[in-house]
């Protein structure tokens, strides 16, 4: 049998004491943990049966001081990136309002009468212009709104800035009888021709660019009504 070493054995070595987290990181994940909680609560205060539905939105409407036909309205669906015209999923509000940066219905009201500073950027109107159509396409594979819901949307998008061109186009658009209905590249031809058409003498209007047919007509009609 062999004889036992003398030498003292030396202690093992002490464990890397675990990492503890400083108590900004633990205030941070508190106050996210919070934040999340607080939009959560908001969302189920509108939402019925899992999603805020149009009944929600008008109470949400209420809430927020104004008419449930008001463009902020349109603009907050298009910050969510709604998929169905008068509803928000819970998906929908969570990740939009993280976006905003909102958790109290005080920051949302805040937040939703900013919204119309972001439209001052050409690539956000245009992102928003087009999302207002889409956002009325409400049946599967759809393609082209009614004509009295795409004047509506005219006249609340584009109302306040081109108001002479929108009336008369609008005046067209309920007596002509060869569209019933509007489709995407007619809808931003609209806007274009807004934008780059002098008014109200339509000297540079060219026939032979790449207008929708509709437009060709309605300048056509313009011409014949200032005879």
């Amino acid at each position: 049998m062999p004889r036992a070493s003398k030498r003292k054995l030396s202690a093992p070595p002490n464990p890397s004491p675990s990492p503890v987290k400083s108590s900004a990181a633990r205030s941070g994940k508190t106050k996210t943990t919070k934040g999340s909680d607080r939009v959560d609560n908001m969302f189920y205060k509108y939402a019925n049966d899992g999603i805020i539905d149009p009944d929600g939105i008008m109470t949400l409407c209420e809430d927020l001081k104004m008419e449930h036909t008001d463009i902020r309205i349109l603009m907050l669906a298009w910050k969510l990136k709604a998929v169905k015209l008068g509803y928000f999923t819970q998906d929908e509000w969570k990740t939009g309002l993280k976006t905003i940066q909102v958790d109290t219905l005080t920051k949302l009201r805040k937040a939703v009468s900013e919204l119309e500073k972001e439209l001052n950027t050409p690539s956000n109107f245009l992102e928003f212009y087009s999302f207002a159509f889409c956002y009325h396409l409400t049946e599967e594979r759809q393609k082209n709104v009614d004509m009295e819901t795409s004047c509506e949307l005219l006249n609340l998008i584009l109302g306040s800035e081109y108001r002479s061109q929108v009336d008369l186009l609008i005046d067209y658009l309920k007596i002509q009888s060869d569209f019933k209905v509007i489709n995407l590249d007619q809808w931003v031809g609209f806007l274009r021709f807004f934008k780059e058409i002098s008014f109200p003498d339509l000297e540079n209007y060219d026939d032979t660019q790449a207008w929708p047919t509709i437009l060709d007509n309605f300048v056509e009609w313009l011409k014949e009504k200032h005879r």
